[in-house]
C-alpha cells in the first residue's frame, strides 16, 4: 500500500469515530511524519462550539504524544461538494510542525480530490523561523 492509500485508510477509520452530533459533519485526518510514522485524528464537537477539536489538531496531538515533531504530509477527509481543506487555525497548527512544501491531501469518501502544499494554503505564514529570528534579531533567517 502506498503512502496516499495508507493515509486515506487511516483517515477513513478516524472519520468513522468522529464525534459530530451537532453539525453531523464528520472529518478524519491522518498524517505521516518525516520518519514514516502515521497518526490519525477525528473531529470532536462540543455543545460549546469553540471548545471542539478539529481532526487535524487531534492528529497533531497524537503525533506529539508519540514523540514526533515533523509532518511530511497529511490527508483530510470529509464529505460534500466543496473541498474540505484545513481551517485557518489548523493551517497555523500544521505550520508549527511542517515546512512550506509539506503535502496537504484533501479527500472525499471515494479518494483524494486535490493536493496542495502548506505554503500554497498558508502563504507568508507566521512560523517557528520567525520566532527564532525575533530572538536573535536576524530577520533574514525567516
Amino acid at each position: 500500500m502506498d503512502s496516499i492509500e495508507t493515509l486515506f485508510s487511516a483517515a477513513v477509520k478516524a472519520r468513522m469515530n468522529a464525534y459530530a452530533p451537532y453539525s453531523g459533519f464528520a472529518v478524519g485526518a491522518a498524517l505521516r511524519t518525516e520518519s514514516g510514522a502515521i497518526f490519525s485524528g477525528a473531529n470532536v464537537e462540543n455543545a460549546a462550539y469553540p471548545v471542539g477539536t478539529c481532526a487535524e489538531s487531534a492528529a497533531i496531538a497524537a503525533m506529539v504524544l508519540g514523540g514526533h515533531r515533523r509532518i511530511a504530509e497529511i490527508l483530510i477527509i470529509g464529505e460534500g461538494k466543496a473541498l474540505v481543506t484545513p481551517c485557518g487555525a489548523c493551517r497555523q497548527r500544521l505550520r508549527e510542525f511542517a515546512s512550506d512544501d509539506a503535502k496537504i491531501h484533501v479527500a472525499g469518501t471515494i479518494g483524494v480530490r486535490a493536493t496542495f502544499t502548506l505554503g500554497a494554503l498558508l502563504p507568508a505564514a507566521f512560523g517557528p523561523s520567525i520566532m527564532k529570528a525575533g530572538r536573535t534579531g536576524d530577520e533574514s533567517s525567516s
